[in-house]
């Protein structure tokens, strides 16, 4: 099933190479879990500091069908941020499918030996 996303960008132009990034990166965590519906990437730049110099903002949302996943990248460069919010968004998909996969193999013990007793 082909997952739903889009790619906005706040305060700043919109760039190909950018969106060939994030279509690769989100093809890629369409094989660690199937279970995604929908995805949004927003790419922002919300604070000028005059400290810390231009920061930008990659923020990556996962809809799943248990519950969402929102992940958050700030950085001085936003091809940084993008690649650093995607590795997290890998890391917690890849948790989640594990955990769902621990789900399944310890109900199956249970309704193994329950036909055990029955056939006893």
């Amino acid at each position: 099933m082909a997952m739903a996303s889009n790619v906005t960008y706040r305060d700043l132009d919109a760039s190909e190479a950018l969106n060939a990034i994030i279509s690769k990166r989100l093809t890629k965590l369409g094989r660690y879990c199937s279970d995604i519906k929908h995805s949004r990437v927003v790419l922002d730049s919300p604070h000028n500091h005059k400290h810390k110099g231009k920061q930008f903002r990659a923020t990556v949302e996962i809809d799943l069908k248990g519950n969402p996943i929102n992940i958050c990248q700030d950085d001085p460069s936003i091809h940084v941020a993008v690649r650093d919010a995607f590795d997290v968004a890998e890391r917690k998909l890849k948790s989640h499918a594990k955990q769902l996969q621990s789900r399944r193999h310890r109900q199956r013990p249970d309704l193994d030996d329950s036909f055990d007793a029955v056939a006893s």
